[in-house]
């Protein structure tokens, strides 16, 4: 008799620049204030890295840890992959490959994916494609930003936003559905490509903020619904709502709309600010580290991002 093999989050772990930026420091060098950024999003502060840090030396300090918690050996990893919009190079090779080699892991298939803020959830889309194929055993997921290389310092509607860091996470096997990722939607429309993009003729973020806000709150309410609904599974029932940390408003907006207590929302956007697709795992990680996340706690997660891509997942954490 087979038995089935679904995916599971085996650990977690993040990283942070030691550089901290707070809002008054912004007000030194761009046209802003404490009290608007603060109003306005909810940020506080955020890090960024220094200069000769990059993506992939981010990611890489968040991949150890991740690879510590998992209880495996780097060489237990059959596959890396990166979700990023600063990578270390412009093409190639892929922030991936580099994590890959710091690691000392050679001669496994390593990738980028590029699908900004939401692509934590597109990776845990592709990795649970993977393992419960029976592919791989092992699959080591990472979302690592440096998105202060690609800020404009100038432009006060989107350098107040970012910040850097990374987050991690193994993704093993089990025969549990409680112990699994229950289910992930992705999805994607590039006619709303031009309100949140990097132009071919500049390398710094370019966003209509307003337009972005708008069609954040109602598309993620929407996909949060739809993936509680498919899975049966009620707004109480869930242990943490952990959203991709771009902005408090939306957060709270979407909160509300889908029925989620406040209690549950897990909030780091006051310190760290949007860091893109490492915003989710930082964010799983900050509760772990405060020891609230427990094995076997039921996870909502839900994102939105430049493409416009977005994303959602229902899982249970397995780690130790």
């Amino acid at each position: 008799m087979n038995t089935k093999i679904y995916a599971s989050l085996k650990s977690i772990a993040s990283f942070v620049p030691n550089r901290n930026v707070s809002n008054k420091d912004l007000e030194k060098i761009v046209d802003t204030s404490d009290d608007w950024i603060t109003k306005r999003t909810g940020i506080e502060g955020r890090y960024f890295a220094e200069d000769n840090q990059k993506s992939s030396d981010l990611g890489f300090e968040a991949a150890k840890i991740a690879i510590h918690r998992a209880n495996i050996k780097a060489t237990d990893v059959d596959m890396i992959i990166c979700a990023t919009l600063s990578p270390d190079y412009l093409a190639m090779p892929s922030t991936a490959t580099i994590i890959s080699y710091k690691l000392g892991i050679e001669n496994k298939p390593a990738f980028d994916i590029s699908s900004a803020c939401s692509g934590f959830i597109y990776l845990l889309s592709i990795a649970k494609a993977y393992i419960e194929s029976g592919m791989y055993d092992n699959i080591l997921i990472i979302g690592a930003e440096k998105t202060s290389s690609v800020l404009d310092f100038r432009d006060r509607n989107t350098c107040v936003l970012f910040g850097d860091g990374a987050g991690a996470a193994v993704i093993g096997k089990t025969n549990e559905i409680k112990k699994a990722i229950v289910d992930v939607h992705i999805s994607a429309n590039g006619k709303y490509a031009n309100l949140l993009m990097t132009p071919m003729d500049s390398p710094f973020i370019k966003m209509k903020g307003n337009e972005v806000f708008k069609l954040a709150v109602k598309t993620l309410a929407n996909d949060v619904e739809e993936i509680l609904k498919k899975n049966n599974i009620k707004p109480k029932d869930i242990d943490f709502f952990i959203p991709h940390q771009a902005n408090l408003r939306i957060i709270n907006a979407v909160g509300n709309m889908v029925d989620i207590d406040s209690s549950k929302i897990v909030l780091t956007v006051q310190k760290y600010g949007n860091t893109s697709a490492a915003s989710i795992p930082m964010a799983i990680d900050e509760i772990y580290r405060e020891r609230k996340l427990k094995n076997g706690d039921l996870l909502l997660l839900d994102a939105f991002g430049g493409g416009l891509t977005w994303g959602s997942s229902l899982l249970y954490f397995n780690g130790s």
